[in-house]
């Protein structure tokens, strides 16, 4: 998922302690710092991991408990509405409390839900357990990324801040894409296939937990009196027009996203029949891996650069999911995958930094907020109303209409896009003037 936190935001930093002498506490601070921003690393890419983890099992639930794709989509749906939920009600709190007082109960809450998949199958458990997992990642994305930038400011205060940037980038798609990758090639080689990939994930989770100690924290908490509220949601009037085209393309690559993470592995066992689990790992990571890379490859493109780019190959990865299914071909759905990974990660990456230059300085947190709610939403309706379609019509009507529905939203998003970039341009140029 993209940071919530960025750079320019303000963020309060705790002041190195300046004692005796500068010329050696400096590389002291440095390199715990420099320690810290790794182990952090470490933590956010091993527990984002574990959230994408379940991806090539749900095959096996559902052959262990009978259940079709339509209970599939709701238990990846549940991840989906936890993430929205924290991000919504908690997703702000480090900057109140501090990074690693918010980010080990992020981290607690995943080894909580990793719990639960190692006791029970059941359906109502394992929709608790992706919600678990998802209110933990709602916060420890935007606190992990705010934590990052910070670290690596402290420990290199003259670099520039892209290299946290690309980690951060990183650990949270890319290790979104590795779960998979590891929980699939462990089901299919080491046996207990319900159980060794989380009892992996937890131990690697708890293992990052427990070195949170050695980490700095970056947040002086507030010691005002204070109020709670949640995470503000606003778009400012000026915003709107543009907001929408980035919120349409963002919720389009989200829809993406949860298809190939919930169920493209239905999809290759059922239809395309091939049954092996890293298999289904391996395609799941082709799309967060491309997307992943593509992000990090594009980190100092313009909007208008990844506008253009995201909205020619997203549809393109699109098209090819629809004949990947319709002809059957494996080779056509992981090239599939890395088209939409790429399509997605600019299209994605597009949005975020259009609603950035978009909204006021005072509103850009709110905005954003609003922005990754819909990209939230779009990972999990789509893929449940094509799990409901799938109850009562055959598959190839059923991937045609959800493709037909994408492709809808992405040329309503290039039509907005289109017309709200010049508005932009033609503000820019008044207060120029003025």
């Amino acid at each position: 998922m993209a940071p919530r936190h960025y750079p320019d935001m303000s963020t309060t930093i705790t002041p190195l302690t300046a004692v005796t002498p500068t010329a050696v506490t400096a590389p002291i601070g440095s390199r715990h710092h420099s320690r810290g921003f790794w182990l952090v690393a470490f933590l956010f890419a091993a527990t984002m991991a574990f959230a994408g983890a379940p991806a090539p099992l749900y095959v096996l639930y559902a052959k262990e408990d009978g259940f079709g794709s339509l209970a599939v989509t709701v238990i990846f749906a549940a991840y989906a509405v936890g993430v929205a939920v924290s991000l919504y009600l908690a997703g702000h709190l480090s900057d109140r409390f501090g990074r690693r007082q918010v980010l080990a109960p992020a981290v607690l809450l995943n080894l909580l839900a990793a719990l639960l998949f190692l006791t029970w199958h059941q359906l109502g458990w394992l929709l608790a357990a992706r919600f678990t997992s998802g209110l933990g990642i709602g916060i420890l994305t935007a606190t992990a990324t705010a934590h990052l930038t910070e670290l690596h400011r402290t420990a290199r205060p003259d670099a520039s801040p892209h290299r946290a940037a690309v980690v951060g980038t990183a650990a949270n798609i890319g290790g979104i894409g590795l779960g998979p990758l590891v929980a699939g090639f462990l089901a299919e080689y080491a046996g207990r296939p319900l159980y060794t990939p989380y009892a992996v994930f937890a131990f690697l989770m708890l293992a990052g937990l427990l070195a949170l100690v050695l980490v700095p924290e970056t947040v002086e908490p507030a010691i005002a009196e204070w109020r709670y509220r949640p995470q503000r949601v606003a778009v400012p009037p000026q915003a709107r027009a543009g907001f929408v085209a980035a919120a349409m393309l963002a919720f389009v690559s989200f829809a993406m996203f949860g298809f190939f993470t919930s169920l493209a592995p239905s999809f290759l066992s059922g239809t395309l029949h091939h049954t092996s689990h890293a298999l289904a790992g391996a395609i799941t990571f082709s799309v967060f891996g491309s997307a992943a890379a593509t992000q990090v490859l594009t980190a100092r493109w313009a909007p208008s650069r990844l506008y253009a780019v995201g909205l020619v190959v997203l549809p393109v990865g699109l098209v090819l999911v629809v004949a990947a299914i319709l002809a059957a071909s494996l080779a056509m759905i992981a090239i599939a995958g890395v088209v939409v990974g790429v399509g997605a990660g600019t299209a994605f990456k597009a949005a975020v930094t259009s609603v950035i230059e978009l909204a006021p300085p005072a509103a850009r947190g709110e905005t954003l907020a609003g922005l990754f709610l819909v990209s939230y939403v779009g990972m999990s309706l789509p893929v449940v109303l094509l799990g409901l379609l799938l109850q009562w019509a055959a598959i190839d009507p059923s991937i045609v209409a959800f493709g037909a529905l994408m492709l809808v939203l992405l040329t309503l998003a290039a039509v907005l896009v289109r017309t709200s970039r010049p508005r932009r341009r033609d503000r820019v140029t008044g207060l120029m003037s003025r």
